[in-house]
Protein backbone atom coordinates (compact mmCIF):
# COMPACT_ATOMS: atom_id res chain seq x y z
CA UNK A 1 0.00 0.00 0.00
CA UNK A 2 1.32 3.55 -0.69
CA UNK A 3 0.57 6.38 1.57
CA UNK A 4 -0.36 10.31 1.00
CA UNK A 5 0.69 12.56 3.69
CA UNK A 6 -3.08 12.76 4.99
CA UNK A 7 -3.15 9.22 5.75
CA UNK A 8 0.34 9.24 7.97
CA UNK A 9 -0.65 12.94 9.78
CA UNK A 10 -3.93 10.53 10.20
CA UNK A 11 -1.80 7.42 11.48
CA UNK A 12 0.01 9.34 13.61
CA UNK A 13 -3.15 11.19 15.18
CA UNK A 14 -4.27 8.44 16.03
CA UNK A 15 -7.36 8.15 14.12
CA UNK A 16 -9.09 4.55 14.91
CA UNK A 17 -9.63 3.85 10.96
CA UNK A 18 -6.77 4.75 9.92
CA UNK A 19 -4.79 2.94 12.35
CA UNK A 20 -6.35 0.09 12.46
CA UNK A 21 -6.32 -0.49 8.38
CA UNK A 22 -2.57 0.57 8.77
CA UNK A 23 -1.93 -1.78 11.79
CA UNK A 24 -3.66 -4.73 10.37
CA UNK A 25 -1.42 -4.52 7.35
CA UNK A 26 1.99 -4.53 8.74
CA UNK A 27 0.85 -7.74 10.89
CA UNK A 28 -0.30 -9.34 7.87
CA UNK A 29 2.78 -8.28 6.31
CA UNK A 30 1.98 -5.75 3.57
CA UNK A 31 4.86 -3.53 2.47
CA UNK A 32 3.59 -0.12 3.41
CA UNK A 33 5.25 2.55 0.74
CA UNK A 34 6.20 6.25 1.11
CA UNK A 35 6.87 7.82 -1.47
CA UNK A 36 9.94 10.57 -1.69
CA UNK A 37 6.62 13.71 -1.90
CA UNK A 38 4.92 12.29 1.44
CA UNK A 39 8.47 12.41 3.41
CA UNK A 40 9.09 16.21 1.98
CA UNK A 41 5.95 17.15 2.75
CA UNK A 42 5.21 15.41 6.04
CA UNK A 43 8.94 16.61 7.56
CA UNK A 44 8.68 20.15 6.26
CA UNK A 45 6.37 20.75 9.63
CA UNK A 46 7.97 23.75 10.91
CA UNK A 47 6.77 23.66 14.36
CA UNK A 48 8.97 20.75 15.96
CA UNK A 49 12.16 21.38 17.44
CA UNK A 50 14.98 19.56 16.15
CA UNK A 51 14.65 16.40 18.61
CA UNK A 52 10.90 16.11 17.56
CA UNK A 53 12.20 16.04 13.65
CA UNK A 54 14.51 13.43 14.69
CA UNK A 55 12.51 11.33 16.46
CA UNK A 56 9.60 11.33 13.36
CA UNK A 57 12.51 10.41 10.60
CA UNK A 58 13.81 7.46 12.87
CA UNK A 59 9.95 6.64 13.04
CA UNK A 60 9.88 7.12 8.94
CA UNK A 61 12.78 4.45 8.53
CA UNK A 62 11.25 2.28 10.68
CA UNK A 63 8.37 1.93 9.57
CA UNK A 64 7.82 2.50 6.03
CA UNK A 65 9.91 1.60 2.46
CA UNK A 66 11.03 4.58 1.48
CA UNK A 67 10.47 5.37 -2.68
CA UNK A 68 12.96 7.55 -3.78
CA UNK A 69 12.68 9.95 -6.85
CA UNK A 70 14.22 8.67 -9.79
CA UNK A 71 14.52 9.62 -13.09
CA UNK A 72 11.86 6.77 -14.46
CA UNK A 73 9.82 7.38 -11.68
CA UNK A 74 9.62 10.79 -12.16
CA UNK A 75 8.83 10.13 -15.97
CA UNK A 76 5.81 8.58 -14.90
CA UNK A 77 4.81 11.66 -12.64
CA UNK A 78 5.36 13.73 -15.70
CA UNK A 79 3.19 11.69 -17.92
CA UNK A 80 0.55 11.50 -15.14
CA UNK A 81 0.80 15.39 -15.11
CA UNK A 82 0.40 16.01 -18.68
CA UNK A 83 -2.85 13.88 -18.62
CA UNK A 84 -4.36 15.12 -16.06
CA UNK A 85 -2.67 18.26 -14.47
CA UNK A 86 -2.82 17.30 -11.05
CA UNK A 87 0.30 19.19 -9.07
CA UNK A 88 3.49 17.93 -9.19
CA UNK A 89 3.79 16.57 -5.27
CA UNK A 90 0.57 14.33 -5.88
CA UNK A 91 1.44 13.13 -9.92
CA UNK A 92 4.85 11.81 -8.11
CA UNK A 93 3.00 10.00 -4.98
CA UNK A 94 0.58 8.48 -8.02
CA UNK A 95 3.26 7.23 -10.12
CA UNK A 96 4.49 5.50 -7.02
CA UNK A 97 1.65 3.90 -6.55
CA UNK A 98 1.66 2.63 -10.21
CA UNK A 99 5.06 1.70 -9.64
CA UNK A 100 4.78 -0.41 -6.73
CA UNK A 101 1.52 -1.90 -7.92
CA UNK A 102 -0.18 -1.12 -4.92
CA UNK A 103 -3.33 0.46 -3.70
CA UNK A 104 -3.11 4.27 -2.92
CA UNK A 105 -4.30 5.44 0.66
CA UNK A 106 -5.27 9.06 1.02
CA UNK A 107 -8.28 11.20 1.85
CA UNK A 108 -7.64 13.18 -1.55
CA UNK A 109 -9.60 11.03 -3.92
CA UNK A 110 -10.83 14.33 -5.80
CA UNK A 111 -6.89 15.14 -6.81
CA UNK A 112 -6.73 11.36 -8.38
CA UNK A 113 -9.61 10.76 -9.33
CA UNK A 114 -8.87 11.07 -13.31
CA UNK A 115 -5.92 8.58 -12.93
CA UNK A 116 -7.38 5.53 -14.28
CA UNK A 117 -5.04 3.08 -13.72
CA UNK A 118 -4.61 4.07 -10.03
CA UNK A 119 -6.51 2.16 -7.60
CA UNK A 120 -7.76 4.44 -4.59
CA UNK A 121 -8.21 3.35 -1.02
CA UNK A 122 -10.43 6.23 0.54
CA UNK A 123 -10.06 5.84 4.71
Amino acid sequence: MTLDTNILIAYLTGEPAVVAVLDEARARGIPLFLPAAVEAEFLSFSKWSVEQRRMMEKFLEENFIFIPLDRPLVRRAADLRARTKIKFADATIAATALFTNTPLATRNIRDFKDIAALTLLPL
